[in-house]
């Protein structure tokens, strides 16, 4: 059996919430980015980002990943919180400010701004003390104010009756408030510490909401991350009524498939009237004999009419086709394990350490635009000699790329139907730094329009692996169910997940109807993009 792949669920350490040394702003573009399919034409959000200290980076990284959402509502425009200019504000509809620096030097025009708008205004973690320095009434005008960095191990936050965790290597603390006025102020969530004491999590009075912590930090399937996606319904879509769709992908098929195992899973899902979506590289590739006693074997979806069959099958029965590479791995390297089609990574490079995890390199050695569109265009060729129809939706191979990789992936498609890996420079306009201590990676419970422009089909519950591996717990179908219902508190989120055929149907039967049973309904990916 083939390796599996580690879902990208990338955590990212807080390391934020200590006075880090100041140092100059760096310049920054002012970056834009239109909203999603079927946002709102008039919903305009900024965002506005820390970029001083030893973390500026993280700054950036931080202010991607809240550009990112609410491009789900609309248009936005993202740049530093220190270039910020009075007034600028009453060009959006709803400001969000990502405060990840301790201290960070604000403009006073900012804080006046936010004290005298009417507009919904989400601010996150730092720096809320500058704010209630420029207000001599924050207290009794707002109902509450800041208390200090609770630093308990908090592994659970509430939300709406739904007890979403949190990760407890999660140390930067979570501000605590004071609600000294109940009819003014209110707590959105509530953290929960050890030994059940509970305390705000975040406040919202009037059109301020304010977030204790940094809800990018170790995001996973089911935490506090969710509360926050669905908060920005209240601020950018507060009209928005309660939807919830579901996705399945079947994953990593090539012309080494089992013809019998598409064709059984396609019948399986046309049964319970389950459109589905069928990710496929067209070249098999095993150039160390590993799974043929040391012969190399190599091949395209031409030379496997069987597996075309069964792939049109699929398409009559619902499927959509979506190109997830071209061999799925990446020319003879074990990167990171055999260089085998669907085991190994195409555009990133990666190795298993001595601990049995997957370690994270960088970009590949030839890293280009003409690279990736060369490895593209071959697979289109494959496509149209096997007598498929091009596809229009793409999938890094284990969902790892370079900018530059997403950003010309954005060029010959447009939508991506994965998780992304975000790195600095990107939204700041600077050279882009692809160091993988420094990248982030980020899932989403709704459709989006990343920073490199592409339209982002989500993929958010994960997938089933019965067996622990590269240090990573099993996964089944009671679990992909759980993460399922806690995302039930994104008001009109999805629950979208993969599976890979060569598991038969037993597990997948379990999934999607445990999924159906909690009032999803099951869509195409086309439904997400329009």
């Amino acid at each position: 059996m083939r390796k599996l792949s580690a879902l990208i669920s990338l955590v990212l350490a807080a390391v934020l919430g200590v006075a880090a040394p100041a140092a100059a702003a760096t310049a920054a573009k002012v970056a834009s980015g239109a909203g999603a399919p079927g946002s709102s034409a008039s919903t305009k959000t900024l965002v506005l980002y820390d970029n001083t200290g030893a973390y500026s980076w993280l700054g950036e990284d931080y202010g991607m990943m809240a550009t990112n959402l609410v491009s789900h509502f609309g248009a936005w425009t993202a740049h530093p919180v220190g270039s910020y200019t009075a007034g600028e504000l009453s060009k959006y509809s709803a400001v969000v400010y990502v405060g990840s620096t301790y201290d960070e030097p604000i403009p006073a025009a900012f804080l006046d701004d936010v004290l005298g708008t009417t507009k919904p205004v989400l601010w996150l973690y730092d720096n809320i003390w500058q704010l209630t320095a420029r207000s001599a009434d924050f207290a009794s005008r707002y109902g509450y104010t800041w208390k200090g960095f609770d630093t308990s191990a908090v592994a659970e936050v509430d939300y709406k009756g739904t007890a979403l965790t949190r990760d407890t290597r999660n140390n930067a603390g979570i501000m605590d408030t004071v609600i000294y006025d109940t009819t003014k102020a209110v707590s959105v969530a509530d953290a929960v510490r050890a030994d059940g004491s509970k305390f705000p999590w975040g406040v919202k009075s009037g059109n301020l909401t304010y977030i204790g912590e940094l809800p990018f930090s170790y995001i996973t399937s089911n935490d506090r991350y969710l509360a926050f996606a669905d908060l920005l319904y209240d601020a950018l879509a507060p009209k928005a009524a309660a939807r919830h769709r579901a996705l399945v992908r079947i994953e990593d098929v090539g012309p080494d498939a089992d013809p019998a195992e598409l064709r059984a899973i396609a019948d399986y899902l046309s049964s319970r009237k389950v459109p589905f979506t069928v990710a496929v590289y067209s070249r098999y590739r095993d150039p160390k004999g590993v799974h043929n006693n040391g012969k190399a074997e190599d091949y395209t979806l031409r030379q496997r009419p069987l597996v075309v069959s069964a792939l049109k099958y699929m398409q009559s029965k619902g499927g959509t086709l979506l190109m997830h590479g071209y061999t799925h791995q990446l020319d003879s390297l074990s990167n990171p394990y055999d260089g085998v089609s669907a085991n190994d990574f195409e555009f990133f490079l990666a190795h298993v350490d001595s601990s049995d995890a997957v370690i994270y390199d960088g970009p590949v050695k030839n890293d280009s635009a003409l690279n990736v569109t060369a490895r593209v265009t071959a697979s289109r060729a494959d496509w149209l000699q096997a007598g498929l129809s091009q596809p229009t939706i793409f999938e890094p191979p284990h969902y790892a790329a370079s900018a530059l990789d997403y950003k010309t992936i954005n060029t010959l498609f447009g939508v991506r139907y994965d998780r992304g890996l975000y790195f600095p420079g990107v939204l700041s306009g600077a050279t882009v730094d692809n160091s993988v201590a420094h990248m982030v990676g980020q899932f989403f419970p709704y459709t989006v329009r990343d920073v490199y422009g592409s339209t982002v089909i989500p993929e958010n519950i994960g997938n089933i692996e019965p067996e622990p591996f590269n240090q990573h717990p099993a996964v089944l179908p009671a679990d992909l169910v759980a993460n399922a219902k806690a995302n039930l508190v994104v008001r009109d989120g999805v629950a979208s997940f993969f599976y890979h055929p060569y598991l038969g149907t037993s597990y997948l039967k379990q999934t999607v109807e445990g999924i159906q049973g909690l009032g999803y309904s099951f869509v195409a990916a086309s439904a997400m993009t329009s």
